[in-house]
């Protein structure tokens, strides 16, 4: 079976200007995709779509074949996936004789992609032989049944209305919304160059729990942080106890403190890995009673794994730092 994966990477971007050669964490953006075709087990070719010479010398410098430089007519804001695939396709059948079983999108903005979820989704297509294509779609947060269309003289309508006044009904009665991340598409290369789809009409979702999709500089510092992270090693990581480590204690009794396993087993992860982690404590700051006992021995009972522990942290209503990761973000760079 040849599965052939599509890098599209114009040079053109407003957002962000040379988006997909940008680099983050010392790679080029499109850099990243190259690599995770390279670790799918079916794909058997890589090619990199783009109108510029500059990129397709940096494409190729990461293992991507540029068999063409894209006309310019295909590499315009509006032009459509499809047209710059069926280029790639009808490129390819008539230059060199080879036509793809599967072809496999991954765009260059997505830096932060499991090969994994590449080889499911192609796995998901060949088992289901009538289907056209398999796309990855992400839990909405936003329910579709409660959004509307407003017109000209100022009334709306539901967006949806096959559920008879959903827009009145609690979110856990009403159907799962997902939306498309647009990090994977899997589709079989006939719905392409005989349908003129990059979808066809039966269409397979693959849920995703991400979505990591670059458009803007604060896309690019998210992605260039949790890759960092999950790559991390000898850091130095600050950590507070109370709120992060133990359960929020509102009575200051920190004696009767719970643990956060989620949180512990990240910090514990990240000292395995190299990194530094040291404590900083206010308890004590108010009251002024000595919490240091009690806390070691916390720290000891719920297997924490530290080089520092310090107390002294000014007690706030806030902290503000440049530096800070909140909570949420290790949780869902470690999914714990």
């Amino acid at each position: 079976m040849n599965v052939l994966a599509i890098i599209p990477a114009r040079s053109g971007s407003k957002s962000v200007v040379d988006k997909n050669i940008r680099l983050i964490n010392g790679k080029p953006l499109l850099a990243y995709s190259i690599e995770h075709a390279k670790a799918s087990r079916y794909i058997n070719r890589i090619i990199l779509s783009t109108d510029s010479e500059k990129y397709a010398k940096i494409g190729k410098s990461y293992g991507a074949e540029i068999p063409f430089i894209r006309p310019s007519e295909f590499a315009t804001d509006t032009a459509l996936d499809i047209d710059v695939f069926k280029h790639a396709l009808t490129f390819l059948g008539e230059k060199e004789g080879y036509y793809p079983d599967i072809v496999v999108q991954l765009r260059p903005t997505y830096p932060i992609r499991c090969p994994k979820d590449i080889d499911n989704m192609i796995e998901l297509l060949v088992n289901n032989p009538t289907a056209d294509s398999v796309r990855c779609i992400v839990p909405s947060k936003e329910i579709a049944y409660k959004m509307w269309r407003k017109s000209e003289d100022e009334r709306i309508q539901p967006l949806l209305s096959d559920i008879k006044e959903a827009y009145n009904m609690p979110r856990q009665a009403l159907p799962k919304i997902y939306y498309q991340n647009a990090c994977i598409d899997v589709i079989r290369a006939s719905v392409i160059t005989e349908k003129n789809s990059m979808s066809g009409s039966h269409i397979l979702g693959y849920e995703m729990p991400h979505n990591f999709d670059i458009d803007t500089e604060k896309d690019f510092a998210d992605a260039a942080l949790y890759i960092k992270l999950k790559e991390s090693y000898g850091n130095k990581f600050v950590f507070d106890i109370d709120g992060v480590i133990a359960q929020f204690n509102e009575s200051l009794d920190y004696a009767s403190s719970a643990p956060n396993e989620n949180m512990i087993s990240i910090i514990n992860e990240l000292y395995n890995m190299g990194n530094y982690i040291i404590l900083f404590t206010a308890r004590g700051y108010k009251t002024g009673i000595d919490w240091r006992s009690t806390t070691e021995s916390q720290l000891v009972r719920w297997g924490v794994k530290y080089h520092e522990l310090k107390f002294g942290k000014p007690d706030a209503t806030f902290y503000i730092d440049d530096k800070m990761v909140d909570m949420n973000t290790l949780l869902e760079v470690f999914k714990k």
